[in-house]
């Protein structure tokens, strides 16, 4: 027994589970001095999706951010939510990827690395612990936490187990769905302290609305760290409110011993933070709904479900996803939803729902991990989905990490070949989002504009009249050309009139490549385009066998469900 302390997760969690990733580095700063003086076990500050986040939406430089706040908060570890082998990103990356990455991420201020696998399969973590530990970092080795027929206290903590011989400094129960109840908060809790010397986090979302009492419950069987977010950024798909925690633990031997006055003043900045926020703020993800015991969303993903479901013009079809998505998991051997795999099976789901027809479109990353190559499922995968998405190729059954030649250095290469890269930093961003980096990198990238949700007196999007202008802009003596048009006007580049029958898109999405040219020739099904949609990449299929006649879409730009991309004759 003794002091329970607290990881704030404000300046990462907090915000990828109600505003979508979206704070920016500037609206931290100011606080950050506060922040440092409360006296946190850790400030959870980077990893996660923000680093995707900063060079996709908002402009930044996710390394600049890791530095910023190092030197703002000099006296609380930083800490950073890494996924194992998938890194900060969506797949695996080579080994050589893996050990720079973690050896930049901790130069540059990373103190914690909270390290976990998305199926939980230890081979995924045993590199990145180990160049973490190399690095004199504190890891925290963590668990997966969910419910389902194939998962159990006692496979938990066996894995717990491995955790700690591999020289993990704590353990952390990630339960980012907020599926864990209070009865069995305490008896894995208990379970663990049995079999493992080290300090035990249990974090939680307040989704179901259960996260509060299964903390008190983990506290009483010896839990030693909690994960908390500032109130104007708790509850819902969010942790529970550090104030609150503060309070009701004062005078019972996990007493905290923060300062509610000092965090009461960090409470009215994150207020006024909130109102700047408010346009990106769905209501959807702050809603408590006990429903995601059944449905199983983790917080970062439901805000980022919705804001994909908006983006495919598909909001409607909300409920029919949620219903989905427990079948799809089901499906593909019951991973635990957590990034990457809450992805896989979100993706997934939205495309089942969107094209009416089970897995008639496969993203890639989806048949990688049917495949194996994002690690072992916990159950195994339907035969006959199985058998529809990888026909009959066999999937691998050794360490996906070892089937990837290395990646680094060709990287490197490519950057250096574009005279991009400012900092050897700049090569990881590239490997791990190519697409984006490379706009980025060249100073493309524009800042995503926050809009105030239409007033009602205001008219409708689209029922605006007028037309887009374009200028020529210099700005430091690099020529752009920029349209220009009155809000709730679309921009759209005038495309080659296509036909009603050509290859369409059944989402929107950015086409990345196409894999033929005018005048080749393609067989009925032959993968023709690559589009990147929902963070994941989708083949487009030939819908005829036949000769290109025409393309009508360029690469790189964003199209929308029904855009005819070719004809075929």
């Amino acid at each position: 027994m003794g002091n329970v302390k607290l990881t704030e997760t404000v300046l990462r969690d907090a915000h990828q589970s109600l505003l979508a990733t979206r704070m920016r580095t500037r609206d931290m700063l100011p606080i950050a001095e506060l922040l440092d003086q409360v006296g946190f076990f850790s400030l959870e500050s980077w990893g996660g999706a923000t680093f995707d986040s900063c060079i996709r939406y908002l402009n930044e430089d996710p390394w600049e951010r890791l530095r910023a706040l190092k030197a703002a908060m000099p006296n609380t570890p930083i800490q950073m939510l890494l996924r194992g082998q998938n890194l900060v990103g969506y797949r695996h990356y080579a080994d050589d990827v893996v050990e720079k990455f973690v050896i930049k991420a901790a130069e540059n201020g990373v103190d914690i690395f909270r390290i976990f696998d998305a199926v939980n399969d230890i081979r995924n973590m045993e590199l990145s612990i180990k160049v973490a530990k190399r690095m004199e970092a504190h890891v925290q080795g963590s668990v997966s936490y969910t419910i389902s027929p194939v998962h159990t206290i006692e496979q938990f903590t066996d894995f717990t187990v491995k955790l700690a011989e591999l020289g993990c400094d704590s353990i952390c129960i990630k339960d980012m769905a907020g599926l864990i109840s209070p009865h069995d908060a305490k008896a894995l809790v208990s379970a663990i302290k049995k079999e493992v010397n080290l300090p035990i986090c249990l974090h939680s979302h307040c989704t179901a609305g259960i996260a509060p009492m299964s903390y008190l419950f983990a506290c009483e069987a010896g839990a030693d760290i909690l994960d908390v977010a500032i109130s104007p950024l708790a509850w819902g798909s969010s942790q529970p409110p550090t104030e609150s925690i503060v309070a009701a633990l004062k005078g019972t031997p996990y007493d905290t011993g923060l300062d509610l006055e000092l965090l009461t003043e960090i409470k009215r900045y994150f207020e006024k933070i909130m109102e700047i926020y408010a346009p990106v703020f769905n209501p959807i993800s702050a809603r408590l709904d006990t429903n995601v015991l059944v449905y199983q969303v983790p917080g970062g993903m439901l805000s980022n479900l919705v804001s994909q479901l908006i983006e495919q013009k598909a909001m409607d079809k909300y409920d029919e996803v949620l219903k989905e998505i427990p079948q799809v998991r089901k499906d593909l051997g019951y991973p635990p939803l957590v990034t990457p795999t809450s992805q896989i099976v979100g993706t997934q789901a939205v495309l089942n729902v969107i094209t009416g027809e089970k897995y008639k479109m496969v993203p890639k990353e989806v048949r990688d991990y049917v495949k194996g190559l994002y690690g072992k499922p916990p159950a195994m995968i339907d035969p006959k989905v199985r058998l529809k998405i990888l026909c009959d190729e066999e999937p691998i059954t050794v360490r996906p990490g070892d089937l990837i030649e290395p990646e680094y250095e060709a990287a490197r290469r490519e950057v250096d070949a574009l005279g991009l890269a400012k900092k050897e930093e700049d090569y990881l961003t590239y490997v791990l989002y190519p697409q984006v980096a490379l706009k980025f990198l060249k100073g493309a990238a524009v800042e995503e504009v926050m809009v105030e949700k239409p007033k009602s007196d205001l008219p409708a999007s689209g029922s605006v009249t007028g037309e887009a202008r374009a200028f020529n802009v210099e700005v430091d003596g690099e020529a752009y050309l920029v349209k220009v048009a009155p809000a709730g006007v679309s921009i759209v580049e005038a495309q080659p009139k296509a036909p009603v029958d050509g290859v369409t898109v059944p989402m929107q999405g950015v086409l990345i490549k196409y894999n033929v040219k005018k005048g080749d020739s393609v067989s009925k099904g032959d993968v023709v385009a690559v589009l990147e949609a929902m963070k994941m990449e989708n083949a487009v299929y030939a819908n005829k066998d036949g000769v290109v006649k025409e393309i009508y879409a360029k690469e790189g730009s964003t199209v929308s469900p029904g855009d005819v991309l070719m004809s075929i004759d």
